[in-house]
């Protein structure tokens, strides 16, 4: 149970700090706002992290809860195709509508330059168990090609994703995340189906 508590609490911080970096800003966002808006305590704001900074790697967590979410009201009859456009349409909604770029240009700058544990290419986060579950059943059914390894099609997925959401920040947003992502993602998984 105390497991449990602990992650509602680190939990709790994440997701405040968050939506107050969207809100005010990350630069105007204090330690102070973020134990406030998350009803924690600042020591347990310092068992979890270090300071603010430590928070930035904190997005993939962000992005996992979406996950979590999405995967209790998927429509388990969709196909895998429709699963994979489904799951990154809703997430890159989240993100263009609820996550400043300038905070996303530092997550993925702040991996570019980590040494060792990379957040995002975290395997046993929720985000790479469901696309493998999403991707062996859909080998399974017929669905996707079987010469490529679940593996091979998450990793590539995974790849995909990132060149568009680092794309989208290297234009400075000139475009809709999510209408683009919903033009060309369809194209991307294309080449991945059964013949």
């Amino acid at each position: 149970m105390p497991r449990k508590n602990a992650r509602n609490t680190k939990g709790r911080i994440i997701s405040a700090a968050w939506r107050l970096f969207y809100e005010q800003g990350y630069e105007d966002t204090t330690v102070e706002d973020i134990v406030f808006e998350s009803e924690t305590s600042k020591g347990s704001f310092y068992h979890y992290f270090d300071g603010k900074d430590a928070l930035l790697g904190t997005l993939a967590y962000v992005f996992d809860e979406k996950y979590e979410a999405l995967m209790e009201v998927m429509d388990p009859s969709m196909t895998a195709m429709e699963k994979l456009i489904y799951l990154n349409h809703e997430l890159f909604a989240m993100i263009d509508g609820g996550i400043s770029m300038d905070l996303l240009a530092r997550l993925l700058s702040t991996q570019l330059l980590a040494r060792g544990e990379k957040h995002l290419l975290d395997r046993n986060r929720t985000y790479f168990k469901l696309l493998r579950q999403i991707i062996s059943q859909g080998q399974k059914d017929g669905q996707l090609r079987a010469d490529r390894t679940v593996n091979e099609i998450v990793k590539a997925y995974a790849l995909w994703e990132r060149a568009l959401l680092y794309d989208w920040c290297l234009s400075g947003g000139e475009y809709s995340l999510v209408a683009y992502t919903d033009s060309v993602t369809p194209m991307f998984l294309e080449s991945y189906r059964a013949a």
